[in-house]
């Protein structure tokens, strides 16, 4: 069977396990090895955050957070990971720790480590991309580790109602400002 993709035909010819497809070979890797796509962050905020949860009235969740916690900071020393929160914060409704992913080399290596390494914790992976998109970034973009636990959305709509507060507040004094020259 043939497909045309792009124009391009691309065979459906199989490789020598007999099951996957050999794949048209051009010699260019992907650009997104090297690089996050766009509209992925590439900020000092980094493309990824992994917010990693413990039910803090667990003891010994509370135990294997912290010790997770510790070995990631002295195992990833070039990842940036926050303060070790003893209760929810933001949109989590349980405590979390959270660490930055800057690069696909550092997804590549961190996630497949945390998918083997996490134990009874549930991660939360998010991209960051602009700001006004981050209840999606939590939601329709985001990747869980583990059982799901429902965030407390109503932050991003405060944080929304607090954008256009402040904007208003810049207008109102930029037109004071034009009235007084």
């Amino acid at each position: 069977m043939r497909v045309w993709i792009r124009f391009r035909y691309v065979c459906r010819e199989k490789t020598e396990d007999g099951k996957s497809l050999r794949n048209p070979q051009h010699g260019i890797r992907s650009k997104a090895y090297d690089e996050f796509p766009n509209p992925l962050a590439k900020d000092r905020r980094g493309g990824f955050d992994i917010h990693i949860y413990h039910f803090q009235s667990n003891p010994d969740q509370v135990f294997f957070a912290r010790a997770l916690w510790e070995r990631i900071r002295r195992e990833f020393p070039e990842l940036r990971i926050y303060n070790f929160f003893d209760r929810p914060v933001g949109p989590h409704p349980v405590a979390m720790f959270e660490v930055n992913i800057f690069t696909p080399e550092q997804f590549g290596a961190f996630v497949p480590w945390l998918v083997i390494n996490r134990g009874p914790l549930s991660a939360l992976i998010h991209p960051n991309t602009v700001e006004t998109e981050e209840e999606r970034n939590h939601t329709q973009r985001a990747v869980w580790l583990g059982d799901r636990i429902p965030l407390d959305l109503r932050v991003f709509k405060l944080m929304k109602e607090r954008q256009k507060q402040r904007e208003l507040e810049a207008e109102k004094a930029a037109a004071a400002a034009a009235e007084k020259l």
